[in-house]
């Protein structure tokens, strides 16, 4: 929500600053053949530096990045609390786990927690290092570097979409300079139509270097600064898991693993000892 806000606060001062000091027409922005040859040029310098499944990742973190943060309080004490009944369930019975990592969408553990169950990364992330400790038990030490593999793999993956963006962003000036000269060629052949037809196409032509730094600096690389921080946010979701199983892995107790995580979980978003003590305890009462 706050990159649409931005984005309207960042059009609105722009243009009306433009038309409020000295009564700038607006009317003499809109030079269609300058967003063509600047929209058109991004547009396909950005598909020939990409491919299909990178498309696809850039547009899922653009609408993304449109919506609120992509983690809250709420997310964290819901996979705080999954985290504990799965310990818990290993505890007691490392096999009883099995069917629940299997087949996650048709656990009965996984289903009370939405918020986690629908981001297919730490789904994937946690099931996959729970099956290796069912089937093959692995050290704390290896198992860390285990997990840590795979966060920098995921991390570089969701890496790709943002650069894009910001170095489709750094193109932006140069093809407004782009469409520029090409608008002072098409001025050259207006010289002998007088000095307004000349100023009028100079105008135009400017329009494109003008665009092509806004759409730069006042749209594209917050949009990639604002990627880089939903990227960062996730990745932390996945530190807090990390820290639950790595704990669970040095034989510490449910309710001492979840502690872990907890402990790694920003200040903004970490709820208390007493409210994540609450939860389990009642989570406990439950399962008996």
């Amino acid at each position: 929500m706050l990159v649409i806000v931005g984005a309207i606060i960042v059009t609105v001062c722009v243009f009306g600053g433009y038309a409020f000091v000295g009564g700038g027409h607006l009317d003499v922005i809109w030079q269609p053949s300058e967003y063509i040859i600047i929209g058109g040029a991004g547009i396909g310098g950005l598909l020939t530096s990409t491919s299909a499944g990178g498309l696809k990742a850039l547009l899922h973190q653009v609408l993304a990045s449109l919506k609120g943060p992509p983690v809250s309080k709420s997310i964290y004490l819901q996979a705080l609390m999954l985290l504990f009944e799965l310990t818990k369930t290993a505890k007691a019975n490392p096999l009883s786990l099995e069917p629940h990592v299997e087949k996650p969408e048709t656990s009965e553990i996984f289903k009370k927690y939405p918020s986690i169950l629908h981001n297919h990364h730490a789904i994937e992330f946690i099931c996959d290092t729970l099956k290796v400790q069912i089937s093959s038990p692995m050290s704390p030490y290896d198992l860390e570097e285990l997990m840590d593999a795979d966060i920098q793999t995921v991390h570089e993956e969701e890496a790709r979409a943002p650069s894009l963006v910001q170095k489709t962003g750094d193109a932006m000036p140069g093809l407004g300079i782009v469409a520029a000269v090409l608008g002072v060629v098409h001025t050259m052949g207006k010289l002998s139509e007088g000095k307004e037809a000349v100023g009028n196409s100079v105008a135009a032509a400017l329009v494109g270097t003008f665009l092509g730094i806004l759409i730069s600096y006042g749209f594209l690389q917050p949009l990639a600064a604002k990627m880089e921080l939903n990227n960062a946010e996730s990745g932390k979701l996945m530190s807090v898991i990390k820290a639950a199983l790595l704990a669970y892995a040095k034989n510490c107790s449910p309710k001492v693993c979840v502690e872990f995580a907890r402990r790694t979980i920003p200040a903004e978003y970490r709820p208390s000892f007493e409210e994540v003590d609450k939860a389990t305890s009642g989570a406990g009462k439950a399962a008996a």
